[in-house]
């Protein structure tokens, strides 16, 4: 009796055990989120390489962080509608169809095509910097009085077709490491370039505060990694074969740089 008392006793624990062990496992997090990219060049991947042949023209790469947050974090759903050049005009007439009351998670990243990040590039290429310099005066002039307006329409629209929706507001990296030495464009084209494009991230960022949106800063993981820096290069340089991806992320800029940056802030 006392035999079977114990067995009995031993078979109980173990299997209680067991049970413990069965709980104390946690339990794989189902992927809830309906997630929706939107935005421009920088979102679909330009200068990334491996293009979807869906996207076409538009140039969305599996390496975009939107992909990249698909692959590794699996969403209930995934669509990026991000195009290569891509303006806020572009998003609200193209993109934000693509949204519905059901979306959880929306990103974008929209605006230097507003105030026209290539033609800049291109005058300060070809023109030197008297012209480089009045052509980024110009187009700062025009992102004080113009861009705030015009993504405050982009993010109205998101809001109203998403209003439960996280929205990831993500901005741009600045271009050049200054105080390096580095062939090419001036130092004070460089600067200049730098000037403008910290000054469309800091109006983006304060735009999408004021929509209740987070707003991804990419410029501080960016350092060490731009034109001119001693690391490896995040960003493609002119490329005269390929002007496409001229000053666009490589694929390590999108996987290093922007893919961790977006993942926090998407929670």
């Amino acid at each position: 009796m006392r035999r079977s008392r114990l067995a009995t006793l031993a078979l109980t624990l173990a299997a209680s055990f067991g049970a413990t062990l069965t709980l104390a496992t946690p339990a794989q997090a189902a992927p809830t989120d309906r997630y929706v990219a939107l935005g421009d060049s920088y979102a679909s991947g330009v200068g990334a390489d491996s293009y979807t042949s869906e996207s076409g023209s538009c140039l969305r790469s599996t390496n975009a962080y939107p992909a990249l947050y698909n692959t590794n974090i699996r969403p209930a759903s995934y669509r990026s509608v991000a195009c290569s050049g891509a303006t806020t005009t572009d998003v609200v007439n193209n993109q934000l169809s693509a949204l519905s009351s059901t979306t959880t998670l929306v990103s974008v990243t929209v605006g230097g095509n507003d105030v026209g990040f290539s033609t800049i590039m291109s005058t300060c290429v070809l023109q030197g910097e008297t012209q480089c310099v009045a052509a980024i005066q110009a187009a700062e002039d025009k992102a004080r009085t113009q861009l705030p307006g015009k993504l405050a329409t982009v993010y109205n629209g998101i809001r109203s077709r998403s209003p439960s929706a996280r929205v990831v507001v993500v901005g741009y990296p600045v271009f050049y490491q200054l105080g390096t030495v580095c062939v090419g464009l001036s130092a004070t084209s460089r600067a200049k370039i730098n000037e403008g494009i910290n000054l469309v991230d800091d109006i983006t960022r304060t735009a999408a505060t004021s929509a209740g949106f987070t707003f991804a800063d990419v410029r501080s993981i960016f350092v060490g990694h731009q034109l001119c820096s001693y690391g490896e290069k995040w960003l493609h340089a002119l490329n005269y074969l390929n002007l496409t991806v001229s000053y666009h992320p490589t694929a390590a800029g999108q996987s290093g740089g922007y893919y961790p940056v977006f993942r926090s802030a998407a929670g």
